[in-house]
């Protein structure tokens, strides 16, 4: 047998120490690695900045004394969209979609490489049934490590809208009713209470007090797809109802000059919109007049984006039977009624379109499309490029006022680089 000798006090002093070593530098390497720096030019100031960041915030914003160089990256918070009813061939609404936990994750992470660090999947009009299915798939993304926060909620945009041909849109007719607040308490549950925004027409019966009981529980509530007049938009605005959703659109292609749904909306101060900036769905010139008219502080860039996105040219089948046409040009639309079906543009186009078509700054661009949607909904820990905030992150080149992501942060990881 082998005889082991005990170790004298010298050496047990010194395996103490090396282990201890050994401990504080293991420690110390995970300080490093939980605090990154990222070098950029600041969205707003056009001046070189370095960003700290630290355990998945911004901890520090510090001036770079160089030069911004010909080619000029830009930093600035993730883009947020209010919108997204699918992406990459996931759809978020649709009965017939393949809607799994590995399907949202496959969409986040192709959004992410859009920029956009922060959306609200959204449901639109179809079955209660279905929309239940989905609700409750879609609530364990919220929570879900991989997601990263990403999700923070949801927007549900119908059924309770307007019938009409044109004011309805692309929504399927047969699934399109009143508003029923019990009904809707059924899909709130299920979506784990995270539905942020409902969108609906409030000249339905029904519709003002649905919209009171919104807001007394914290749920912004959205005017869309409706036909309603000056006095009902008026008395669901004093009701809490807050932003117009996609203005311009989901509206008839022939209304009366004077008295129609854009006026009304348009002249009250206190009504938020969000308007699609694909190049399709809004003229240049109606979007310059939505920006004179409210302003930065009171628009939104969405996109209104669907699965169809980045599929090849032609026709396409909905779940209902209908017929669907992604043009050569990336127009989505739906022949039956001449109107569009959604986008197949992300809310990247939509940063350097509005740019392009209001001479607004980046700095303005970047507000509409991360820091008014995240105040909108009380989302205080993004929207911003400051430190406190999350590292919800994006580095994008501009050339001829296309956005160029070339990384993409969230929550102080890299998830996406060029």
């Amino acid at each position: 047998m082998f005889k082991v000798k005990s170790m004298n006090g010298k050496a047990t002093v010194f395996i103490i120490k090396s282990f201890l070593f050994f401990f504080l530098f293991v420690l110390g390497m995970k300080g490093l690695k939980a605090q990154q720096m990222i070098e950029g030019i600041h969205y707003h100031t056009g001046q070189p900045v370095r960003v700290t960041i630290n355990n998945g915030m911004i901890e520090n914003i510090t001036p770079l004394d160089k030069p911004a160089g010909e080619n000029p990256v830009y930093i600035a918070p993730g883009f947020f969209d209010n919108q997204v009813n699918g992406f990459a061939g996931v759809s978020f609404a649709f009965g017939d979609s393949d809607l799994t936990p590995e399907g949202i994750e496959k969409a986040t992470s192709e959004l992410w490489k859009k920029g956009v660090t922060t959306y609200l999947p959204t449901l639109t009009t179809n079955s209660i049934e279905v929309l239940t299915r989905n609700f409750k798939l879609l609530s364990k993304a919220v929570d879900d490590p991989k997601m990263r926060g990403s999700i923070p909620g949801f927007h549900l945009e119908g059924p309770y809208i307007n019938p009409e041909d044109g004011f309805r849109g692309a929504h399927p007719k047969q699934f399109v009713k009143l508003p029923d607040w019990n009904e809707f308490l059924k899909l709130y549950e299920a979506s784990g209470k995270n539905i942020l925004q409902v969108t609906l027409s409030p000249e339905m019966d029904g519709a003002l007090d649905f919209i009171s009981k919104c807001s007394q529980n914290g749920i912004t509530v959205a005017l869309g797809h409706h036909n309603a007049d000056m006095k009902t938009i008026t008395a669901a605005i004093d009701r809490g109802a807050k932003i117009a959703t996609h203005l311009g659109n989901g509206a008839a292609n022939t209304i009366n000059r004077h008295r129609n749904p854009f006026w009304p909306q348009l002249a009250d101060d206190r009504l938020n919109i969000s308007i699609i900036c694909d190049s399709f769905h809004l003229l240049p010139e109606q979007i310059r007049v939505f920006y004179k008219v409210k302003g930065v502080e009171k628009t939104i860039i969405t996109s209104d984006v669907t699965h169809y996105a980045a599929l090849e040219p032609g026709e396409y089948k909905t779940s209902t039977g209908e017929t669907i046409e992604l043009t050569k040009d990336g127009m989505l639309r739906l022949p039956a009624q001449n109107v569009l079906y959604g986008s197949a543009s992300p809310i990247t186009k939509g940063v350097g379109y509005v740019m392009q078509v209001t001479g607004c700054t980046l700095a303005d661009a970047v507000k509409m499309a991360s820091t008014n949607p995240a105040r909108l909904y009380n989302l205080n820990d993004r929207g911003l490029l400051e430190p406190g905030k999350r590292a919800d992150i994006v580095l994008f080149t501009l050339e001829d006022f296309q956005v160029n992501i070339q990384e993409t942060w969230v929550m102080g990881k890299l998830v996406y680089e060029q």
